[in-house]
Parts: C-alpha cells; structure tokens; sequence
C-alpha cells in the first residue's frame, strides 16, 4: 500500500497540490484521474519521488518514504516498477536489451538469467520471438507490452502507469488495460495509474481518486464514478466520455 498524507507541493508562488491525502491499496488497480493542469501528474511524481514534497509524507507499506536518505530510497525504488507514457523504450537496444536493462542496473543475475527472466516477462505479455527486434520495428500496442515486460522484469511491489493507453485505438488500449489488470491481481502489486481514458476508469477502476485544482475532491471505484453527485467530477467524467466518442466517429 502506498499512502500519500497531506501532500502538498508548489513550484514557486504557485502551489499545485494542495494537502492532497490518499490511499494507493495493494492488489487493486488505483487510478488517479483529472483535467490537464488538475495536479495528478505532479502527485505521481512525488509518490515516485521525482518532485520533493514541500509539507506532508508519502509511505511504502508503513516506511516513510519521503523522508529518507538517497540511499534509502533507493531501496524502494528499486521495488518500483514504471510504464512511462509512450513506452520509453530505447530506440538504439533490441527488445531483450530493453527488458534486460534494469536487471542489469540493479541485480547481480548472469546473462542466462537475464535472457530467461526477459524471456518470461515477453511471455507473460503474449510476445514471443521479438526479442532482437528493434522498437521502430513493433507497432504502438507491441511497444506498450513490451514496456511492461521490463516495468516487471525486477518483480516489483510498486506499479506505476503514465496514460498506458496513449496513441492506443480502443481495441488496443482494451488489451493493455487487461494486462495491466491481470498482473495486478496476479503479482499483487500495488499499481497506480494516471489516465484520462475514461473506458480505463470503467473497466478496471478498482480504486479511484479525482483530482481537481490541486486538491482531491472525490473518490470512489468503477461502480459509483458515474453516479456520482459531484458536480466538477461529472463535467470531467460526461465531458471526457464525449470527447472519445466524438474521436472514434
């Protein structure tokens, strides 16, 4: 579980998140949604420790995160996993070299074991024989797949998701949000995503909190986000849900 306790950042006289409190729940699937500008993306980023928090904490299972040394946040950040938005992958390495890339950086595994655990992490995303494939030769989706092979090549306890559907038709974005679901469940992760795909909220919002200038202004889960009576989260909701209608035209 990851917990953000009255977090509050500011990038000079502008303050951006305002005593934002939040609980990020174990094996579920959190998604952070809000209109660009809302502050969500800032809030991943001091979860992961990108952005220094100026008041409140951020916790790892009870371990007070934000506060610790370099060296002790490196611990847990190599528990984190990260499936940053358009994949990321590194254009001049193969498919293997990309999935191998964090266990090179943070274990002392030989090649074979590297291979092998590459090797399992394509599987489990339902690609096979693409390992010396370059990333200008997959499509959008594969990318996105093989983006999550290497998020969870180092078995992490922390899932983190930046707009995972980005450039997905929805047929596409359906798949990878599966995925991202199924190896929630399966690995026990706690996974935290920032969408604004509002088929993503519905389907796999587990637990979901609205961000709205600065502060958190609702949450819920898939099942009371469309009935609910708050007013800035029903604009953001309808407005949304019509705008990817109207693209699918």
């Amino acid at each position: 579980m990851i917990e953000a306790v009255n977090v509050s950042k500011s990038f000079g006289d502008h303050l951006v998140l305002d005593s934002v409190s939040a609980r990020f729940e174990t094996g579920k699937c959190n998604l952070i949604i809000g209109q660009s500008g809302s502050g969500k993306t800032v809030l991943m980023k001091c979860l992961v420790g990108l952005f220094e928090i100026d008041l409140g904490k951020v916790m790892y299972d009870e371990r007070v995160f934000s506060r610790m040394s370099f060296d002790e946040m490196k611990v847990i950040r190599q528990e984190l996993g990260m499936l940053f938005q358009g994949g990321a992958l590194f254009d001049s390495m193969t498919v293997e070299d990309n999935i191998i890339f964090p266990l090179s950086m943070f274990t002392e595994q030989t090649p074979s074991e590297k291979r092998d655990r590459a090797n399992f992490c394509l599987s489990r995303v339902k690609l096979e024989n693409v390992n010396k494939l370059m990333p200008a030769e997959l499509s959008g989706g594969m990318k996105k797949r093989v983006a999550i092979a290497r998020a969870i090549a180092m078995n992490p306890k922390y899932l983190f998701c930046d707009e995972p559907n980005s450039g997905l038709d929805p047929h596409t974005a359906n798949v990878i949000d599966n995925l991202i679901s199924e190896i929630t469940q399966e690995y026990n992760m706690t996974t935290v995503i920032n969408t604004h795909d509002m088929n993503s909220v519905i389907e796999i919002g587990d637990k979901i909190a609205f961000i709205h200038k600065g502060k958190l202004w609702w949450q819920g889960d898939k099942d009371t986000v469309l009935t609910s009576d708050n007013p800035e989260l029903n604009e953001f909701v309808f407005a949304t849900e019509l705008t990817r209608k109207l693209k699918q035209k």
